[in-house]
């Protein structure tokens, strides 16, 4: 099922996420509904707060960039190693249209539940490893703008305000 993505400043967006406690049916099916939004916005990568559930759940598939991929759902996501920097112009679903400039760490090393509940680390680099650090910051209330002078955000808040206020005035389907 695709799911509404909320659009910044929302106040969920702000919010951090809870550990999910148990890999069960229903958290399978956060997954399965958020890489079908995902894939439906035309995404690389999803947290559970754009759809306005806070738990620690993250979907990525960056193979439209880097085909060696593969899609992958962290739950419970822990960064546990940072290497080297980097820039990359970085977009976002809750932010539609808007794209800035943010530093990262080049590498990064994340350690994560499976959908099965199984215990995985694993070593990422390029647009995995941005999109990583860029969706983590989802869980802990962070967003992409955060990253960028006050004034870049503050511009883009002004613009985003403005797209919220067009969806809820469309009429409903």
């Amino acid at each position: 099922m695709v799911r509404e993505i909320l659009i910044w400043p929302d106040p969920i967006l702000k919010q951090k996420a809870r550990p999910v406690v148990q890999v069960d049916e229903s958290i399978r099916t956060l997954v399965k509904d958020m890489f079908e939004t995902m894939y439906a916005a035309d995404g690389v990568g999803l947290a559970a707060p754009q759809v306005g559930v806070l738990q620690r759940v993250i979907v990525l598939d960056t193979r439209p960039r880097q085909p060696e991929s593969q899609p992958i759902a962290m739950i419970n996501p822990e960064i546990i190693a940072l290497e080297g920097k980097m820039t990359y112009n970085e977009a976002c679903l809750s932010i539609p249209g808007e794209a800035e400039d943010v530093d990262r760490a080049a590498m990064v090393t994340v350690k994560f539940l499976d959908t099965e509940g199984r215990e995985q680390t694993l070593t990422c680099d390029g647009l995995l490893s941005i999109a990583v650090q860029h969706e983590t910051d989802h869980l802990n209330g962070t967003v992409f703008v955060d990253h960028v002078s006050t004034l870049k955000r503050e511009l883009i808040r002004k613009r985003m305000k403005r797209v919220k206020a067009s969806r809820e005035n469309r009429p409903s389907a």
